[in-house]
This record gives C-alpha cells, structure tokens and sequence, in this order.
C-alpha cells in the first residue's frame, strides 16, 4: 500500500512539472528538452498586433511568427497569455512558458531576468494625426505647443508630458481617464474627425492605419526602443535558435506576408452601389439569395446585405484574415460546412456554406426570445466568432445589462473587448477583440437590408 502510494505520488509530480516546474527543472529546460516533449510553450500578451481570436481561427502577427518558429523546431506550440509584460516575464521565469514573442522592451530590468533573443526591433511612440488638403500635418514636435494631444494614462501619458517638459509647456494634454476608451478608439476619434491628436506605438500606428488609410503616423515624439522576444538565461540554445530562425527568414515568403497582412493590407473592402434599382436587381445573385435564404427563414435582402458587407458580391475576394469568396467564409469554416476544395470562390458554394453555418450559429443564440434580435447575435457571431459574442453577453450580464439584448447591451461589451480590463476578467474565454468593427458590421448589415427592402420588393 505504501508503494502504490509512493507511485502515486511520482506520477502527480511528473504530471505538475511541466505546469509548475521547480527552480532546477526551469534550469535544466532548454531546446533538447522541448524537442523531446514535442511541444513549445509560447507566452504572449493578447493584442491585435500580438494574438488574438477571430472567427474561431487564432491570429496576431506575434503568433504566426511563432507558429513558424515552432514548426521549423518540428514541434507543436502552445500560446499562454499574460496580462502585462511584468507578468510575462514572470511566467517565463516559473516555467510556465518557454520563449516570449512580444516587443519585449530591452531595459536593464528585464535583462538582469531573462535573455533576449529574435530580431532586434526599433520601437518608438508616434503622433497620430489625419492627413488633410486643408491643414498640413505637423512635422515637427514643436509644432505641438498650443495642440490638443488625447493620451491615455501610462508610459504615452508619461512620455507626452516629458515631451512638454522639453519644449518648455505649451502642449494642451487631455489625459483619457474613462475605462470604456482604449488607444485604438483614439484613433479612430482621430480618423474621423472627433479630435486631432493622440499618440502610440508604431507598430500599433501602422496596423490602425490599415483601417483608416487617412492617418498620417509619420512623425516620431520618443527615442527609439529597442525590443525583442525573450527566454530564461537558462535557455541558451532556444535563444540561439530563435535569433538564427530570424536572420534567415525574415526575407522569407511566409514572414513577409504575415508582416504585410497585419501592417499593410487594407482592412477595408471598397464597396460599390445596388447592381440596378430599376430592374429591381440588387447583385448577378440574386436568385441565390432567394433560395438559400428560406433555408434560415430570413429576408433574402437581409442575405444579399450581409454578402455585401462582407465582399462587395465580389466571388474572388481575399480578406486580410484569409476569409474567401463571395460570403467571406474562413477556410476551416468553409471546410467544415461542406465546400469543397478548391470552391470557395463558387457563389452557390459560398452562399449554401454560410446560410449552414449561420443556422449552427443560430442554435447557440436559441435562447434569444425575439427573432428579429437573434438575428443581431447571429451577424454579430458571423462577424467576430461566437466566442467573443458569449463573452461579452456575459460580461454584460455582469454589469447589470441584459444579456438577450444587442444593442445599448451586449452591444456595449463588444466594444470593451478590446479594453484589458475587460478582456482580462475571468469572465472572457476568447481574449482581446477589435470589437469596433463588429459593433458597425451589425449595424450596416441590418441599416443596408432595409434600404434593400425600401428600394427591392421581393
């Protein structure tokens, strides 16, 4: 009996070390160890530049960095998040992870912890600012004495005031105290006009300007930082190998075109009119809609506006994500609801595959009593994944709001996804979203149909 306990107890140990290894298991884990365990433990910070989840499929440019470095590791990788860069470090150092991708800021803090590895990147703050033919953009910091400057707290906040130290005064600072507005809703105050001036990172810069092509981000305000990924220093041949996997593929194929796909391809699909209202034609597909649309009892209006929405009634459009054909479907998407290889550009395909899915997608929103504000849950889903939607009905029903409800509810927390405090609860399975963009696809898609029906009888 003793014995069988004794096992027991051995195989709890060995079960616990790869979770929590002691201090002298961290030390002796390094590459031939991960190798043999056939698996890399990536640790992150949830993002959009870094991870994230988007229509069930996980993205962010940090992750499809790793995800290549894992596979030329010929090993499986596993992402863990953390909820700043202190905590990431702190994982790292516990064994909870095995490598940091992330812009890891080199400053002799962290490199008394742990070792850099990777590309060696330049980070630095930047004005965002909107490119005008009436006001041309400041080009100078000088420029910003007697400008409004919105800046969330933290080192933007930090930076911009030793900014204004610098000049002598003069910068007009409006420090952003309200937990519902991230750096990324700054920006998109600045593309359209609700205010001038905010400030952040380049790398954030330049995604956000893949939605709003108006921003100008060109002018730096801070030093340049240096930034890399990390490994504990008892990871010698993992950080050679990260560093050696970097100079030999950052001009490679793969890098290149995740790099292209987060901070150059346009987000934006260009949207044209209504295929002609005097022949009562809304696109070439029109009959489509009609028959697939009974399928899901929806208006077939409301299923031509949301394949606008989502392509143009374009059948050979590509998204950023990978999303293809006429209905934008993901290929995992595509595949599991039955298109064929190689058909995701077939209208009939694509149509019959995505009125499939929203009727799976509407079986988790069956406890929505009015149909009519399913169908809000439903695009909102079709939009984001279902994941981000249950999260934010349940931080809604935490807050009081009314979980069945989409718009001035749920609707609202949508938004908050992108807030860490928010993604951050306990509550959200599915980490950070952009939720901006899926709080105007529901509306567009919706807004749209009507004008549809206003101007298309059946």
């Amino acid at each position: 009996m003793k014995l069988v306990r004794l096992l027991l107890l051995a195989c709890i140990c060995m079960m616990a070390c790869r979770q929590q290894p002691q201090s002298n298991e961290v030390t002796n884990y390094d590459l031939p160890q991960m190798k043999d365990s056939g698996e890399l433990v990536v640790l992150t910070l949830n993002s959009s530049t870094s991870y994230f989840n988007y229509r069930g499929e996980p993205m962010g440019f940090q992750y499809e960095l790793a995800e290549q470095f894992a596979r030329s590791l010929g090993v499986k990788l596993r992402m863990e998040t953390a909820k700043n860069t202190h905590d990431l470090v702190h994982k790292l150092l516990t064994g909870e992870g095995d490598l940091i991708a992330y812009n890891l800021p080199i400053t002799k803090e962290f490199k008394d912890s742990v070792e850099f590895c990777g590309e060696d990147i330049i980070t630095h703050q930047v004005l965002v600012q909107r490119n005008s033919n009436k006001v041309p953009p400041l080009q100078n910091v000088t420029e910003l004495i007697g400008k409004e400057v919105y800046v969330k707290p933290g080192k933007y906040l930090d930076r911009l005031i030793n900014l204004d130290k610098e000049l002598g005064g003069g910068i007009l600072i409006h420090k952003v105290e309200n937990d519902s507005v991230t750096t990324e809703d700054l920006i998109m105050q600045v593309s359209n006009g609700t205010i001038d001036y905010a400030v952040c990172d380049n790398d954030l810069a330049k995604l956000n300007k893949t939605y709003y092509p108006n921003l100008n981000i060109s002018m730096p305000i801070s030093f340049d930082q240096r930034a890399s990924w990390a490994v504990r220093k008892t990871s010698p041949l993992l950080a050679a190998a990260a560093t050696q996997w970097h100079r030999e593929n950052m001009t490679s194929p793969s890098y290149r075109a995740s790099s292209k796909r987060y901070f150059e391809i346009s987000k934006r699909i260009p949207h044209g009119s209504i295929l002609s209202i005097q022949k009562g034609k809304i696109s070439h597909y029109d009959e489509l809609f009609k028959k697939y649309a009974k399928e899901i009892d929806w208006d077939w209006r409301l299923l031509a506006s949301l394949a606008y929405t989502e392509s143009n009634f374009d059948t050979t459009a590509v998204s950023w994500a990978g999303a293809k054909g006429l209905m934008q479907l993901m290929p995992r998407t595509a595949r599991a609801m039955g298109v064929p290889a190689g058909m995701e550009q077939n209208p009939e395909e694509s149509i019959k595959a995505a009125v499939k899915y929203i009727a799976a997608t509407a079986n988790s929103f069956r406890r929505i009593p009015d149909p009519d504000e399913r169908i809000k849950f439903i695009l909102a889903a079709y939009n984001a994944g279902i994941g981000h939607i249950t999260d934010a009905m349940a931080l809604a029903e935490k807050y009081g709001k009314n979980k069945y409800i989409w718009d001035n509810n749920v609707a609202d927390y949508i938004l908050l996804k992108s807030n860490e405090e928010y993604f951050n609860d306990p509550l959200c399975k599915n980490g950070y979203f952009r939720g901006v963009e899926t709080f105007k696809f529901v509306k567009e898609v919706i807004s749209r149909g009507e004008v549809y029906k206003s101007k298309i009888k059946h």
